[in-house]
């Protein structure tokens, strides 16, 4: 199957780092929140960059101080968008984000779904782990 424009333009950007689904869920407990800001900002601006499209580091982390559950769920569908710009199924999407619904074991579902769907994404691009 030929790729279509939106398609190579989606691997035309940067990478972004590969990160531990345990990060978003830990560190922002450890660092009282602070990580969850970083996260939202890298994590949106890595894929706008690599992409071109979504929201973006500054507005996502806009989104994190006024009303963070938009973010929870633009992040997973910006990772399916990725897939889909290049021609494959979304493999989460914005509905990923009712896992968090359920106390505890749901948030743990969700960031390794997102994370590490957008994580496969970069390895497939050519990332390494650090």
């Amino acid at each position: 199957m030929s790729q279509t424009p939106a398609a190579s333009a989606a691997s035309s950007g940067s990478l972004g780092k590969i990160r531990s689904p345990w990060a978003p869920i830990l560190l922002p407990i450890i660092t009282l929140t602070v990580y969850y800001f970083v996260y939202n900002f890298k994590t949106f601006k890595e894929m706008k960059e690599h992409s071109g499209e979504g929201i973006g580091g500054g507005l996502a982390l806009v989104f994190a101080f006024v009303c963070g559950v938009v973010n929870t769920f633009l992040l997973p569908a910006e990772v399916g968008n990725l897939y889909e710009s290049e021609g494959k199924d979304k493999p989460c999407s914005a509905l990923t984000a009712f896992w968090n619904l359920i106390p505890l074991i749901g948030t743990i579902i969700y960031f390794f779904k997102v994370q590490g769907h957008l994580n496969d994404y970069w390895e497939s691009k050519g990332q390494t782990k650090d």
